[in-house]
């Protein structure tokens, strides 16, 4: 049997270290740790390579951005808010880092609760076999009567839920995104899908009052984002609902003629998910810009990120509200 023929790497031609291409040098490299640095000095003390280089690249654009007066839009799943971050979230919507909130039904949900009662999210496992998951009986009797009370008057689900908590004085209105933003006039809308939450469980939801209200949210979300271009957009947490919202707002929004090109786009999340991936990382994003992906738990990144970005405009986290 004659063996098998075999390459001679004899001929295999080798080039200098000094010539070959290499991604990754020591001048990359984070400093050694200092114990005694303030807390909004941290990004200075992560490698400039991946998720380092990504912080630093993100804290840089979202600064520079609300200094320019461009548009900053936040995106909110339902996780996020019972995670414990109401007040990082509300420094940055005191310090103007914010020009516009979107949420889906769940974080709504769960901000009206806390605001209210000081407590929320359900222990799913234990009340689901009895039928007993989403039947309490306070939070649809108040939500549902605010929601169609204001869209009969006008208003978005968003702007509606947050002045009824400022209108009933909730207790702790102070740590309500909902409450805070339409004491500040800035536009948070709510984005739902009809069955997905537990306000829809109850008699007193009312799909068509609803449907317009959210379709309402929708167009004042779209208005928003007209100024996109130079902007920045952060999904917190949304796996489904606000990547597919924010797609379709940019697209009807770009179809009107509006200049929103190249943005720079951050997704958070506990693990990587296909929609906020292409349809807020990529595809948006085909003429230019940035698209920033960060995993990790939100009670420890948004934290993280509202002392970085008071830090670099000039300011120290806020530790009341």
């Amino acid at each position: 049997m004659s063996p098998r023929e075999e390459i001679d790497l004899s001929r295999v031609r080798t080039i200098p270290v000094a010539e070959r291409p290499t991604k990754v040098s020591i001048d990359q490299f984070a400093p050694a740790p200092d114990p005694l640095a303030p807390q909004g000095a941290f990004d200075r003390f992560v490698p400039d390579i991946l998720s380092g280089k990504a912080l630093r690249d993100l804290v840089s654009a979202w600064t520079e951005t609300v200094r320019r007066r461009r548009t900053v839009l936040a995106m909110l799943g339902g996780h996020v808010i019972k995670t414990g971050v109401q007040r990082p979230l509300l420094s940055l919507l005191d310090r103007g880092a914010f020009t516009a909130l979107a949420m889906n039904g769940a974080a709504a949900i769960h901000d009206f609760e806390i605001a209210m009662w000081g407590n929320t999210s359900e222990p799913v496992e234990e009340t689901l076999g009895s039928g007993r998951f989403g039947m309490v009986e306070e939070t649809p009797a108040l939500m549902n009567r605010a929601v169609n009370e204001g869209v009969k008057g006008g208003l978005g689900i968003g702007e509606a839920l947050g002045r009824h908590l400022l209108d009933a004085r909730a207790p702790n209105a102070g740590l309500s995104l909902l409450a805070r933003a339409a004491e500040r006039s800035i536009p948070c809308t709510v984005h739902v899908a009809i069955g997905t939450d537990t306000l829809h469980q109850h008699a007193s939801f009312d799909g068509a009052m609803t449907g317009q209200g959210t379709h309402r949210d929708f167009k004042i979300l779209a208005a928003a984002m007209r100024d996109l271009q130079g902007g920045v957009v952060l999904n917190f947490g949304s796996a489904v609902m606000m990547p597919e919202v924010f797609l379709k707002a940019l697209s009807t929004v770009r179809n009107l003629g509006h200049e929103t090109g190249a943005f720079t786009a951050a997704n958070f999340d506990q693990i990587r998910h296909y929609r906020p991936e292409k349809n807020i990382l990529e595809r948006p994003l085909q003429d230019g810009g940035q698209g920033l992906s960060f995993v990790g738990p939100h009670e420890l990144w948004i934290p993280l990120l509202a002392t970085l970005f008071l830090a670099r405009m000039g300011e120290e986290p806020s530790r009341d509200s």
